[in-house]
């Protein structure tokens, strides 16, 4: 073989491998990606401090918890590039001198997404806990 037909059928297989590669990224993702649930859901929403906790029911046809909460006035905060930093829930505003925070679970357990990116379904329970110390 010509040392041009290498070069050729090295670039070729790269260009498949490449191709194989981008497609078992892909189809991981659809596989993994959660569901969206459009349509009327009504989800719930616990705000919890240490002197308080109010339950709030929210009637939504949001797909994302941002979007079901921000109308309302409950959240609010810095938009960022991750979405929106909630620093204001249920009108008490963390003291970021004591280093508070709003720590978000979903039936108990940590969500790791904002809000903005965060799926809801119909039923779904959260809870927002204003949390001390990083």
């Amino acid at each position: 073989m010509t040392e041009k037909r290498k070069q050729t059928r090295t670039i070729l297989v790269l260009a498949i491998v490449l191709v194989v590669v981008v497609a078992v990224i892909l189809g991981v993702y659809l596989h993994n990606r959660p569901e969206l649930t459009a349509g009327d859901k009504t989800i719930t929403l616990t705000v919890i401090t240490d002197e308080t906790t109010n339950t709030h029911q929210i009637s939504t046809d949001a797909v994302y918890l941002g979007a079901a909460l921000k109308p309302g006035g409950l959240v609010a905060g810095e938009d960022s590039q991750y979405g929106l930093y909630v620093k204001t829930v249920d009108g008490i505003t963390v003291d970021e001198a004591k280093m508070q925070w709003w720590c978000l679970t979903k039936g108990g357990a940590e969500v790791y997404t904002g809000v903005d990116e965060t799926p809801i379904e119909d039923g779904d329970t959260f809870e927002f806990t204003l949390t001390t110390g990083y």
